[in-house]
């Protein structure tokens, strides 16, 4: 069995030919604690066989490829040309380190070196969707979805391209931390706290503007009023517009249909609850407009993947204590 220590180790896995934003936005995400985390961060190091170019940056790590096993996180980064196969030494040393029973993540690109590396036969992947049509041909016992932005298979992960994976790397730290501490550490980046991973890689408007996009003012009228039983007939009056125009303005905008994304909403509100309140689940249900603990029970159990007393137990904000994920 293997041991979790005290601080989850997350190793950033280097070699020549990685894309540099995709190593910096990891390192960015797991090597700074957010102010006000209770108990210890994450340790992070830096893997590589020597001194290796990143882009035009050069890179001096901290560790050889031999220490990854050692984690209990690796980091792939983009590889930059999925046209060469990447390095052996890194394709075993990440293979190994899933053996060991380390949970894998590739950013971007990198899942060429998961696939490479046998971890995502029979499962279902993504990468960048200007690539997913290769990763699919060159390994086809992987089940490729390019109309996503993350792939969670628990402890083998994928993520489409460059903002996808910082949802990503926010999607592991809520994992382990919870959704307070991933919403704090949003907000340190100055990005938006949480896409979800079916969401579509290409939307219209990723970010709409806040004065030019027709939903600008529905979307914080409608977080103010999630304890509300609102229907899509609601916030299309709300937008003054109709229903079929309020659904295609919003898979413009967010990918997801107006029921989707407003479901959504109302479980990150309930992790909020959950993690920081007394609150009992009918108290939970009611403030976030589900009605009854059941229905809460039923689709947190369903987008969560455990019931909502569960995830209290696990990630519960206690001071001096590093939550742990499930």
């Amino acid at each position: 069995m293997r041991t979790i220590p005290d601080v989850n180790t997350v190793a950033l896995a280097v070699t020549d030919g990685m894309l540099h934003f995709e190593l910096a936005l990891a390192y960015e995400v797991f090597g700074s604690a957010p102010a006000g985390v209770p108990g210890l961060w994450y340790d992070v190091v830096v893997c590589g066989p020597g001194t290796v170019r990143a882009g035009r940056f050069g890179l001096e790590p901290d560790h050889g490829l031999d220490r990854l096993p050692h984690a209990d996180t690796v980091i792939v980064p983009g590889w930059a040309d999925v046209d060469e196969d990447p390095p052996a030494e890194l394709v075993d040393a990440v293979r190994a380190a899933h053996e060991a029973g380390a949970r894998v993540a590739s950013l971007c690109t990198g899942a060429f070196v998961l696939a490479a590396a046998g971890l995502l036969d029979g499962l279902r992947a993504t990468t960048h969707w200007a690539h997913t049509d290769v990763l699919a041909a060159r390994y086809p016992h992987v089940t490729v979805d390019p109309d996503v932005l993350y792939v969670d298979n628990g402890s083998v992960l994928t993520s489409a391209g460059k903002a996808a994976a910082m949802d990503l790397c926010l999607h592991l730290v809520r994992l382990d931390h919870g959704s307070s501490i991933a919403n704090t550490a949003a907000r340190r980046l100055v990005v938006p706290p949480q896409r979800d991973g079916g969401q579509a890689q290409f939307v219209a408007t990723p970010v709409p503007a806040p004065d030019s996009h027709p939903l600008a003012e529905l979307f914080p009228w409608v977080l103010e009023r999630l304890d509300q039983p609102l229907t899509v007939d609601d916030l299309a009056r709300r937008a003054r517009m109709s229903s079929r125009h309020l659904g295609r303005h919003f898979r413009a905008a967010t990918g997801t249909t107006p029921l989707q994304w407003l479901l959504t909403q109302r479980i990150r509100h309930a992790q909020a609850l959950l993690e920081t309140t007394d609150d009992s689940v009918d108290a939970v249900a009611a403030a976030t407009g589900m009605g009854t603990a059941a229905t809460l029970r039923r689709h947190f159990n369903r987008t969560v993947g455990v019931p909502p007393d569960t995830y209290r137990r696990t990630f519960r904000s206690r001071t001096g204590e590093l939550h742990r994920r499930p």
